[in-house]
Order: structure tokens, then sequence, then C-alpha cells
């Protein structure tokens, strides 16, 4: 039977694999468990959709492989006098992958373009109150108030030609919630390392060498010709199309199979801490959950409810036993490495179930109740694993959990519809600064916070950081922005995640904390 097993498992990676002929001489072949959600680069703020959208497009401002900021399609950047303005420099001679030129123009449409009601980067860049082309290669960006870390947070903000977007009616985002289809979703047209060549989603997407990209003039350019994405939810066949060298690159290796990777000749595998944590949001707001046995009333809206699930899921035994030690228990919401984290403040509830199950008598649930667990199965780390340990851990106390684990295509959405009562999800840094998940994770309103937090003092300090130029008084102010945050318990953090890269020895591509390969800094060696 295991022979027969093999056999098939075999036939499978050749079939998935199976690619057009390649004339390149340098072809990076690779996988990870999910695809892009689309290639609009301003209609999904998700980790393998923003992956794939810098190999396209850029921003003004790049990271290294260090989250450090580089230069990108701005050469130079700083406040002036107004510390309410910035202004960018851009570079010049730069063309987009059907001729147009680069200009402030096009900088002034991607803003205003990022900034439209189905765009999930508005918030990032929320402060933003007016984009000016003060010449062709001069802009400045107007923030309401002063916003002392607005370069961080435009690194996700990607440059779109305006008359391409004219010429094919994407001049919106597409709304990805309410499943709209546009041009923008499966052609492109940007400035970066790589051009588009063929899109099948969840299928495979072929990138070709950008010869006219303006980073082949630095001292040591990338030497990739082609790239071909395969996204494979199977962690066995990801693997075995590796071992067997049909794939140069995984992205996301399964923590069981990192032993066997480092143990075959001709591989090797890099490992960091991702800036991500992976928790559990718990909608308090309405007044009777949709997946509930409880009627009338919302369990979640009585803390004492919140505290024992907080108290009852042991962080140390996912971490050992599913995570395998690649990941760290964590007691909040930001990771170690992002600007504001503390480690007092991410220290772990006591697990206690006994002391949770008083709890749940205290708040008049002595036979616990029931709720459905909304659960990705393809975007995080053994992430469905993961909400099945923490089902078990929570029928200890009583709470009869029903897992419904599906692929983040259909998962994301059902979050951002607010079609969900309890919810795993996972938030790494696009700015490595703590303003960035409080906005999104405590602020009302926002897409992607689900919890029904009223906490206008809270949101108060949070708009208050937003403008902070004082960092001392900043530090202090988030500081007590994450004590109040946890002390609500409506989020149960689980962990923050750790990243391990498998690739070919000949590959050179270093691991980002961010898990969002940049095949710009790539090199392939004999």
């Amino acid at each position: 039977m295991m022979r027969i097993f093999s056999l098939v498992l075999s036939l499978s990676t050749v079939l998935l694999f199976a690619a057009p002929p390649v004339n390149a001489d340098n072809v990076v072949r690779w996988s990870a468990t999910g695809d892009a959600i689309t290639l609009d680069p301003h209609a999904q703020n998700e980790g393998m959709t923003l992956a794939t959208a810098q190999q396209i497009y850029e921003p003004l401002v790049n990271r290294d492989e260090t989250m450090a900021l580089t230069p990108g399609l701005a050469l130079t950047w700083g406040l002036t006098d107004d510390p309410t303005v910035w202004e960018f420099k851009l570079r010049e001679g730069v063309t987009f992958h059907e001729g147009q030129p680069f200009t402030a123009a096009d900088v002034v449409f991607s803003f205003e373009r990022a900034l439209k009601p189905a765009s999930d980067m508005k918030d990032i860049i929320g402060t933003v109150h007016d984009v000016v082309a003060v010449d062709d290669f001069t802009v400045r960006i107007v923030t309401e108030g002063p916003n002392p870390i607005l370069p961080q947070q435009i690194n996700d903000i990607f440059m779109m030609s305006r008359g391409w977007a004219e010429a094919n009616a994407v001049t919106e985002p597409q709304d990805v919630a309410a499943g709209q289809e546009t041009y923008a979703v499966r052609h492109t047209n940007g400035t970066g390392p790589f051009v588009l060549e063929l899109r099948e989603p969840d299928v495979r997407t072929i990138l070709v060498k950008n010869s006219a990209w303006w980073g082949l003039q630095d001292e040591n350019p990338h030497n990739v010709d082609r790239i071909i994405f395969t996204p494979v939810s199977n962690a066995a066949t990801r693997v075995a199309a590796l071992l067997s060298g049909e794939l140069d690159f995984v992205l996301d290796t399964p923590v069981q199979d990192l032993a066997r990777v480092r143990r075959t000749s001709g591989l090797t595998v890099q490992s960091t801490a991702e800036v991500r944590a992976i928790f559990i949001g718990m909608d308090t707001g309405r007044e009777e959950l949709r997946s509930s046995n409880v009627k009338g009333k919302n369990p979640f809206a009585d803390i004492r409810v919140r505290r024992a699930m907080n108290m009852a899921v042991d962080r140390q035994a996912i971490v050992k036993r599913i995570m395998r030690g690649m990941a760290e228990p964590a007691g909040m919401l930001l990771s170690p490495g992002i600007g504001g984290y503390t480690a007092e403040i991410d220290a772990l509830p006591a697990l206690d179930p006994e002391a949770a199950r008083a709890l749940l008598n205290e708040a008049g649930y002595p036979d616990g109740f029931s709720v459905t667990l909304d659960c990705t199965n393809d975007r995080y780390m053994n992430d469905e694993a993961v909400c099945q340990a923490v089902v078990g851990m929570l029928a200890r106390i009583g709470i009869k959990v029903r897992l419904d684990a599906k692929s983040k295509t259909l998962h994301f959405p059902k979050i951002q519809n607010e079609q969900t009562d309890f919810y795993l999800l996972g938030w790494g840094s696009g700015t490595m600064d703590s303003h960035y998940h409080l906005d999104f994770l405590a602020m009302p309103d926002r897409v992607w916070n689900r919890t029904g937090l009223h906490d206008p003092d809270l949101f108060a300090m949070i708009d208050d950081i937003a403008t902070e130029t004082d960092f001392a008084k900043r530090d202090a102010m988030i500081n007590q922005a994450w004590l109040r945050l946890k002390a609500a318990d409506v989020y149960i953090p689980l962990h923050h995640q750790g990243l391990a890269w498998a690739m070919k020895d000949r590959l050179h591509l270093p691991i980002q904390p961010d898990n969002q390969p940049q095949f710009r800094l790539a090199r392939i060696t004999d």
C-alpha cells in the first residue's frame, strides 16, 4: 500500500509542477500553501498577495532583508519645514512594463486609488490628506496632523500607471469582499523587477525578468530570468517536489519535515522569527452570536467568559506539539522586533482550567455553550491543526466549539463582511510599528477587527499616537494602549510564528521576517 501511495504522490508532483518550456537560463520554481488572492495591488492587505505584488509593482520606499528602509521609486525623502508635509524625490528614467514613463502624476493617482473605499490599504495611509505633484519628479504628501512614521507606512503602497488604469477601467480598486472581477485582478503593469507572463489563479503564475528595471544597474543585481510559482496546499506534495528537484524553493516548509530537508544534499534551510502573531478574535459587540446555542445574549460580551477562554488555552503545548518549537507562546498581538513590543506585556495568562470553569459558572454558563470557530487551512503554519488544538482545550472547560476550516479565499471575506463570531487571524507588520497593529485590530470600523470592542479612551489614545512626534512620549502612549487592549481580553493571542524557508543551495535568497521573498535580492550560482 505504501509503495502505491508513493507512486501516486510522485505522479501527482510531476503533473503539478509540469511547466511550459523554459528558455531562460536561471529559473526559480517555488511553491507555498496558498496563492495571491488578487493581482490588484491595492485590493487586499494579505501576505501572499503583497509578496506577489512586490515582484511586479514597486513602492516609493522599499525594505531590505533586515526590514530597514531603502530607496525604491523615491531616491530621497524627508519632512519639509511644515511637520505635516513630507517631500519625496523620485527616480528619473523609470518606465512601466508597457513602456509608459513613471512620473509624479502616477504617484498622485496611486495614492488616491489606495485611499478609495474598496482599497484594503486605505487604513494604512489614513492620515494622508493630499498628494501633490510639485514637478514631474517631486511629490509632497500632506498628512492630517504630523505623522512621524509616514515613510514606514508606505512600503506596501504600490505605484500604478494612471494611463494604463484609465485605459483598462481600473481606476477603482477591486472589491474583493464583494467578489468583484476587474482587469487588474489578472493583468499587471508595474515598474518592478519582474513582468507577468502567465496568471492562472490557484494553478500557476509565471514572471519573467524585466530587462529595463532600474535595479539592474546596481553593483550586484539579481540574475533570475524566470519565476514559476505553483501553490500547493498539500504539505507532503510540496516537500516531495523539493526533494526530487522539481522545486527550487518552498516558502512554508512543514516543521515536521525540516530535519529531513536539512539532511538532504543540495538543499538548505533558513529560519528566523517572523514578525507575525497568530491569535483568535471574539465578536463581543453583537447582541446574539450567530453560531451559538445561547439565545438572547452574547457570551463573549462578558469579560469573565473571555478571560476564562484565555486561561484555558495551553499556548506552550501548541508551540511544542503543533509547531514543534517553530514559534514562541504569545500574550499579546505584537511580535518581538516591532516597535512597541515589551516582554512584560507579552507575558502569558495563567493556564488554569479549573479557575476558567469557575469564571464561566460565575458568568452564568455552568454547562458552557457552543460556538463555531472559523479558521484557515492554507494561510498560516499548521493553522488547521492549531485550531483543532484550541477546540480541544476549550472543550475541557465546557465550551463546545465546532471547527469550520477553509481556504483563506473564503475565510478572509467572511471576516471582512462581518459574518463570523470567532475567528483565527495572523497579523504581521507592514510598518514595523505598533500603531499598525493597534489601528487595524482595535479601532472600530476596521475590516480586520470584528471584536466589537467599545473603548473610546483607547480609540483616542491610538489617534494621538498617530500624530505624536515626541518619540519618548509616543512610546509611553503605545505601552499604555497595549496594556488597555490586553486587559479587554477580546483576543486570544496564541503564538509568534517562526519561519523556515527550504531551497536548493544554489539559490541565494535572504529570508525576510515578514515572510515575503524578494526575488530582486536573489542570486543563482552554479
